[in-house]
């Protein structure tokens, strides 16, 4: 059977058109899956110029009887049809591609970290390079669903949050937004699976050095400090400092952040309940509980983050607990979430 390289599943019902760029990685592939199901889009290209002419259901077989189709090369008359653009490569990547996008028409949703800190010194400080289209920061939008729909709804350029960053900015911005814990002395440990590093090759990640082992990495360095301090402290009302600790276990998806943050008065738990029913009322994808221990199988596979909260008063501490997929609620799915605001789809439509 000769296939296409542009031969993709279309139910009828589609009313827009999406591309990939990157779409053989992890991010890549499980967007790809997601949009696959998207009863209003039609994929317009999958690109991934290292997998030239591969099928993709070859490259990733969990695609078969969803995706009928070949890896291309990117070329900017292949997306002149596309509505909306992914791009699903590693930072440094994104700003090659966004200016001519932008100034094409196209929206954007960068699942990087090019675009999501506006200033370029710190870029340049986290990520180990010059930003080349700083002209085009000012543009994007966090796209944060929970926190800035309106934003989204009205953007051209949105820069998908983190992973880490999502399962620790969701469970802290009421609180620190109603002033209920201290900017200062928050300490946030998380855990991740292999497949947050990429789906290159690396000694680090391969089966053998993973496997039965538990270790911290980039402590105090790592990219996503900066992006969750920032967001922070645009909704608390003082500085913000925290430690974030990542670490690596030998588990294929996943993010658990384990929080705790300083109270600023005695609150009980009928009050911090108040705070989460007041602001995730209209958040179909977050759910809490102050009963309820998360657990990374509860959100495997699904773009819920689920939330656990204690208040210890002997401490003076509030603690959270958080389990997201970092390649759906993480990466993919809330793109595809970001995706529906922008084109006012319902939020979970695909999800």
């Amino acid at each position: 059977m000769e296939i296409k390289a542009n031969t993709y599943q279309d139910n009828g019902a589609a009313s827009l058109t999406a591309s990939i760029i990157g779409a053989s990685g992890y991010s890549g592939a499980e967007l790809t899956k997601i949009l696959a199901r998207h009863r209003r889009v039609k994929i317009g290209g999958l690109f991934a110029n290292s997998l030239v002419g591969k099928r993709v259901d070859e490259v990733h077989p969990w695609l078969h009887g969803d995706i009928l189709a070949l890896y291309e090369a990117y070329a900017p008359e292949l997306i002149e049809k596309s509505d909306v653009v992914f791009i699903a490569l590693p930072s440094g990547e994104a700003m090659k591609f966004v200016p001519e996008l932008l100034d094409r028409g196209k929206k954007v949703i960068d699942l990087g970290g090019d675009f999501r800190l506006k200033d370029p010194a710190l870029y340049r400080k986290y990520y180990g390079r010059d930003h080349t289209a700083t002209d085009y920061l000012e543009r994007a939008i966090y796209g944060l669903p929970e926190w800035n729909r309106a934003a989204i709804a009205a953007g051209t350029l949105i820069a998908n949050p983190g992973c880490y960053p999502t399962s620790a900015l969701l469970p802290l911005m009421p609180l620190l937004k109603e002033s209920v814990i201290a900017g200062r002395g928050i300490i946030i440990n998380s855990v991740s699976g292999t497949s947050g590093a990429g789906r290159s090759a690396s000694v680090d990640l391969i089966f053998s050095e993973v496997n039965e082992s538990v270790k911290a990495y980039k402590v105090g360095t790592h990219q996503h400090n900066p992006e969750i301090r920032t967001v922070l402290g645009s909704v608390a009302a003082e500085d913000v400092s925290l430690t974030f600790i990542p670490h690596l276990v030998p588990i294929t998806r996943g993010i658990y952040s384990n929080i705790c943050a300083p109270l600023n008065s005695d609150i009980s738990e009928g009050d911090v309940a108040a705070i989460y029913d007041a602001y995730y009322a209209d958040a179909p994808f977050v759910r809490w509980s102050s009963t309820a221990i998360p657990e990374i199988r509860g959100v495997a596979h699904t773009n819920y983050i689920d939330i656990g909260v204690r208040v210890d008063r002997d401490n003076g501490q509030i603690v959270l607990l958080s389990a997201i997929d970092n390649l759906v609620k993480g990466a993919a799915g809330q793109a595809v979430q970001n995706m529906n605001i922008l084109f006012g789809f319902e939020e979970t439509e695909g999800l």
